[in-house]
């Protein structure tokens, strides 16, 4: 091989700068309606609802849960003038709430969705929506046979890097997408010693990384995937049970995506996505969840960067019920609705059961999450 062999490279490329496309990316809001709303459940992670709720506007009317005290604490914190229940169906007992947000576990959740939806009222669930796919699709008839609607918190869609990509990408700004990898490295050894993450079995690929396989189903819509292979390990210096490490693939008969995740990376975090399409190229890249500054675009014009505005835990939760009003005002289905949500799951009960077995599995056919 000769000194001038260039072993394949291509010449270095000069791009232009461009202009930044015009991507509405931020959480919408519903026009007129601003319905009285029940909150279920006042854990920790309540306060990130009823904080965002309160930025926007949006009207608590009362707040449940089996110990009132923190119904009350919460109460105090964020709507004063809010109700207070310690039994949850007294509160849809309260003819002019219209929507009720249910925030506890799965286990406890799945009564309390049939009985608010029972009860004639809109539902905003927590994720993961459901267990069982088949109870979620009995949730989804129910729903629509009383005319109802209901929504799951996959509040990562409206974190401003994935948001902005999955508009970008039903605009048809980078074509077909073919590609989509998602590399993150982050710190979790704060879940050591909590029995409620500990005793997850696939914590990272179950409570963590359901996020990713519901923002895949967004990137890849109009895609069906034919099958998931997925492994997880765990290593001796590991501070918590569950295996820290894990990684998926998802194939599409003309696609691929690609997850890589490290959860016990105690320096150095980064959380990195890219979305390869037939006509331009998407990335986001920081620290953290939220933690992303902005999202290079590159076109067959030219690249840019444009910054973003928000992140996760205010957008996030901002856009879930956001979207949910948004869909009842418009007597739509919501983006975000349990129907649609049944496809993440889809796709993370199979990643879970192939991380089981070492086997590819296709997506509807595992209908739980393997137990222990």
């Amino acid at each position: 091989m000769s000194e001038d062999d260039d072993y394949g490279l291509s010449p270095e490329k000069v791009e232009k700068t461009i202009d930044p496309p015009p991507v509405d990316y931020l959480p919408e809001k519903p026009k007129s309606y601003n319905p009285k709303i029940g909150l279920i459940g006042a854990g920790g992670i309540s306060e990130f609802h009823l904080k965002n709720y309160k930025a926007c506007g949006f009207e608590v009317a009362a707040i449940a849960n089996r110990t009132q005290s923190k119904a009350e604490e919460k109460r105090e914190q964020f709507y004063p003038d809010a109700l207070v229940f310690e039994d949850y169906r007294e509160l849809l007992e309260v003819e002019d709430i219209e929507v009720v947000d249910v925030t506890p576990h799965p286990a406890d959740r799945l009564p309390i969705l049939r009985e608010s939806l029972d009860a004639g009222k809109h539902v905003l669930s927590q994720k993961p929506f459901v267990l069982d796919l088949d109870e979620g699709e009995k949730l989804v008839a129910l729903a629509e046979e009383k005319s109802l609607k209901i929504a799951v918190n996959q509040n990562g869609r409206w974190a401003p890097h994935f948001s902005y990509l999955r508009k970008a990408i039903a605009s048809g700004l980078i074509g077909r997408v073919t590609s989509v990898d998602f590399s993150l490295q982050w710190d979790q050894t704060w879940i050591k010693g909590i029995p409620g993450f500990e005793s997850i079995r696939h914590m990272v690929l179950f409570d963590f990384a359901v996020h990713w396989f519901d923002i895949t189903c967004c990137l890849m819509t109009g895609q069906t995937p034919s099958k998931v292979f997925a492994s997880a390990v765990g290593y001796s210096e590991q501070v918590y049970r569950p295996p820290a490490l894990c990684s998926v693939i998802i194939e599409y008969p003309e696609a691929q995506v690609r997850m890589g995740f490290n959860a016990h990376t105690k320096l150095g975090e980064e959380d990195v996505t890219t979305v390869v399409g037939t006509k331009g190229t998407l990335r986001s890249r920081g620290s953290g969840l939220n933690d992303q500054p902005d999202i290079e675009v590159y076109l067959e014009e030219g690249s840019v960067k444009v910054p973003l505005t928000g992140s996760w835990f205010e957008s996030g939760f901002q856009g879930t019920m956001g979207e949910l009003l948004c869909a009842i005002e418009e007597n739509r289905e919501p983006s975000h609705s349990a129907r649609n949500n049944l496809q993440s799951l889809e796709l993370c009960f199979a990643a879970l059961q192939s991380a089981e077995t070492g086997q590819s599995v296709k997506p509807g056919e595992a209908r739980t999450p393997p137990t222990d």
